[in-house]
């Protein structure tokens, strides 16, 4: 061998340092974000609940939030420095700066990791710890700054992280205080994978300039996602343009030539990745696109360490981001996104608790979180989509809006590229829990694309549960009144059983067509004053006095189902014609509550507006013979239908068709 050859296998192992995480901080000293970046010494008061069924959970006593010490703001001293005053001990084993092994053990090529900890203040300790999967916290090394200043490294290994885990570090200063300077998580890793990615981030927006334009000046504002971006691409599909914003110029400034702004027909969120997806494959310089809603807030690091894990799984992976609350900024709002098969419906996974504050229960007491969460599929809120997945499995399915990322994820499942939600990668958008769009336009997608990708992908002959269900959810959409979102939901399954070929055609369609419809039912018209519906008057007083807008116990519940149901089939008390019989809260506005009136005034779920339902039966037996025959064709109908979707999956999908769309949607607008 000549001195100019190199071993194949000597190359093969020769491997670089990368750093996979870095610790920071919040610049801007946010009390709401800060426990999700330091925290306080706090005691540990969890209980492991991680063996126990949701049944046996809910028995346990409650058991207290962690000691209210909050964390200094003004300790902060810059994107990666922390001041700890004289004698005080803080933990970075914080959602944004713990190190979550047992996710890069599980989907990496990593196998060890070193962090990387320099500290100023004599006598200053840096104690490191790891987890177990149920929580336990055990101790793995400490050192002690012996002069001024001191750099530690630390070296661990990934390998007992096989089912869940964190690696993080706590600080106890001196007598004289000390200073977090820096600290990173870094691993030596195979030489080609030395450098990292790049990415096209695409954002669909409508109607949201003000948002748009901050976003697009906080991802353009941080020199580090500056160095793995190729483009920021804007779908713009409102008529409110983002371009028009005081703050977009500072935005242009940030990103430079890197920002382009494309204007399309509103062909919801699914056209608008879509659009993101076709052209970053087009372009052909980007290793992964990332689908991102224009009114989030994010955290800029999550973006480079979603490109880190990205760069580092064994195979293609999906990589996303858990949201957090805008309104509530230390509430998580899901650890993870699983679909049961047999309801083909998403929800979090048994071990999962939901709405978590870690402004209350930090990550070190909250035992829950140390068991590594798989999922099924990703939000498009924040989520990394390689390109080689786009070119194998497709586009986004042309559905408008919802289940467009839930199917995305389980089509590439069964091409074999998984989806992992990174624990430190993460964006603030307004939560789901503040909106009810299962009743207004919405609710139309929700059933039709549910539906449909239960069709493409559910494993049982006729969808499991889906047709019962959807059944069962019209029955009490009838019984509480809600005719509007019962015929938005027929009109789904019409054109469910309609076949895929006119998916695309819809997209810019359907929507009017959906508002327009609404509107010719009480139900969907709602008034912002408070005093616009007559007064509520009831013809009789209440039984015993009790008053009926109360909660219900599980007895009662099933009391008024039970008489709601004889009620359909009584004449509409007279008086209830003119005057509602009752007002409801939103959050007291449940099915068998509601069909206990004949009438009743019912607020919205952002307090903004309230709409008066009323009875008719008419309208109730007309839509009730439509349930059942549309209901009966659907599971008559389903393998044939099934096969029909599923065939025409590759071709609705593909960047052709979807290049199609976008071709006649440019030439309506020139025309028009």
């Amino acid at each position: 061998m000549t001195a100019t050859q190199t071993d194949p296998q000597t190359e093969t192992k020769r491997t670089v340092r990368r750093v996979l995480q870095r610790v920071v901080l919040p610049v801007d000293r946010d009390m709401d974000v800060l426990p999700l970046y330091v925290d306080p010494d706090r005691p540990q008061l969890d209980v492991d609940k991680s063996p126990l069924t949701m049944t046996q959970r809910g028995k346990l006593p409650p058991t207290e939030p962690n000691a209210q010490v909050e964390p200094d703001p003004h300790a902060v001293l810059g994107r990666y420095r922390y001041q700890v005053t004289e004698n005080q001990r803080v933990s970075f084993g914080t959602y944004f700066n713990g190190f979550a092994a047992s996710y890069w053990r599980m989907w990496t090529v990593v196998t060890s990791v070193t962090l990387n900890v320099r500290v100023t203040g004599a006598d200053a300790s840096v104690l490191v710890y790891r987890s177990m999967p149920n929580g336990r916290a055990q101790r793995v090394d400490s050192a002690i700054v012996e002069g001024a200043s001191g750099d530690f490294s630390f070296d661990l290994s990934l390998s007992p992280f096989g089912d869940g885990g964190w690696y993080w570090f706590d600080i106890v200063a001196g007598p004289d205080g000390a200073t977090l300077e820096e600290a990173s998580w870094v691993a030596e890793v195979p030489a080609d994978r030395a450098e990292p990615g790049t990415l096209s981030i695409g954002i669909t927006t409508m109607n949201r300039p003000d948002f748009c334009a901050k976003l697009l000046a906080q991802i353009g504002g941080d020199a580090d996602v500056h160095s793995v971006l190729d483009e920021v691409i804007v779908a713009e599909q409102g008529t409110q343009k983002v371009v028009d914003d005081p703050g977009f110029a500072a935005a242009q400034e940030a990103l430079g030539d890197k920002l382009r702004i494309i204007e399309q027909g509103n062909m919801g969120g699914s056209g608008g990745y879509a659009r993101a997806q076709f052209e970053t494959l087009e372009a052909g310089r980007s290793t992964y696109m990332m689908c991102m809603d224009d009114d989030v807030v994010c955290e800029p690091e999550s973006i480079v360490r979603a490109v880190t894990f990205g760069d580092l799984c064994r195979k293609p992976t999906i990589v996303g981001g858990h949201m957090f609350s805008l309104y509530a900024k230390s509430r998580l709002h899901s650890f993870g996104e699983i679909i049961n098969p047999y309801r083909f419906w998403w929800h979090s996974p048994p071990t999962v608790e939901t709405d978590w504050d870690f402004a209350e229960r930090n990550l070190r007491s909250s035992r829950w979180l140390h068991r590594r969460i798989d999922v099924d599929f990703n939000g498009w809120f924040m989520c990394l989509i390689p390109t080689q997945v786009l070119r194998e499995v497709g586009l986004s399915l042309p559905v408008f809006i919802k289940w467009d990322d839930s199917e995305f994820g389980v089509r590439a499942r069964s091409h074999g590229y998984p989806t992992v939600t990174l624990p430190g990668a993460a964006v603030w958008h307004v939560p789901w829990t503040d909106k009810n769009d299962a009743l207004d336009w919405q609710s139309y997608f929700h059933q039709r694309n549910r539906t449909i990708a239960a069709l493409l992908h559910s494993p049982y002959e006729h969808g499991g549960r889906v047709v019962r269900e959807s059944f069962n959810h019209q029955i009490k959409h009838l019984f509480s009144m809600q005719y509007s979102t019962a015929e938005l939901r027929h009109l789904a399954l019409e054109d469910v059983l309609a076949g895929p070929e006119r998916l695309h055609g819809e997209l810019l369609t359907k929507l009017p067509e959906l508002r327009a419809l609404r509107q010719q039912y009480d139900d969907a018209r709602t008034q912002a004053q408070p005093d616009y519906f007559p007064s509520v008057e009831r013809k009789k007083p209440p039984k015993r006095g009790q008053d009926p807008t109360l909660p219900k116990n599980r007895f009662g519940q099933l009391v008024s189902a039970a008489t709601s149901a004889v009620r359909q089939a009584r004449p509409v008390r007279e008086l209830a014609q003119r005057h509602p019989e009752a007002r409801l809260a939103a959050m007291d506005a449940k099915w068998w509550m509601i069909a206990q009136f004949d009438s009743v005034v019912v607020s919205m779920p952002d307090g903004t507006s309230s709409a008066w339902y009323k009875r008719d039966q008419d309208e109730f037996k007309s839509l009730l013979a439509r349930t059942i025959e549309i209901h009966q064709r659907l599971h008559r109908e389903w393998p044939q239908l099934a096969q029909r979707y599923r065939d025409s999956l590759a071709d609705i999908t593909s960047p052709e068709a979807w290049a199609k769309t976008f071709e006649a949607n440019a030439a309506e607008r020139q025309d028009g």
